[in-house]
């Protein structure tokens, strides 16, 4: 399996997207998260994000690992953005490719969810009221 993994200021669909395509998979299943414009009934006027980059980084392979021993994936690609984020701007993107969808779907799932909950990359939300 090739693995895209990146944190950096600016992400694109784009380039996860070119990183997964191959004429060897018919299932490429893309998620987006990008920033709202409310969160529990508030405006939000940005998100910051930040991370321990070499901690974020392991985590992330780790997570690949276990996508690669799970399902027959031929590529994966885990990308998330630091920094100041406004509404509509992309936060992460996971793109899986294999050669069915279903296993594309079930591989991208377990990748977001697992990725929200052991990686260490933390968000200050910041709010149209002024308060946190």
């Amino acid at each position: 399996m090739d693995v895209l993994i990146s944190i950096k200021e600016t992400i694109t669909v784009q380039e996860a997207l070119d990183f997964i395509q191959s004429p060897e998979c018919g299932g490429e299943v893309i998620f987006t998260g990008t920033i709202r414009n409310h969160t529990k009934g508030r405006g939000v006027v940005k998100l910051f994000y930040e991370c321990y980059e070499a901690m974020a980084i392991s985590e992330m392979h780790k997570i690949a690992d276990h996508v690669k021993a799970q399902w027959d994936i031929k590529k994966l690609a885990m990308l998330h953005a630091t920094g100041d984020k406004y509404p509509g701007d992309i936060a992460v993107v996971i793109a899986v490719a294999s050669a069915h969808r279903g296993i594309a779907f079930d591989a991208c799932e377990y990748t977001i969810d697992t990725l929200k909950e052991t990686v260490p990359i933390w968000k200050k939300e910041f709010f149209e009221d002024g308060r946190d």
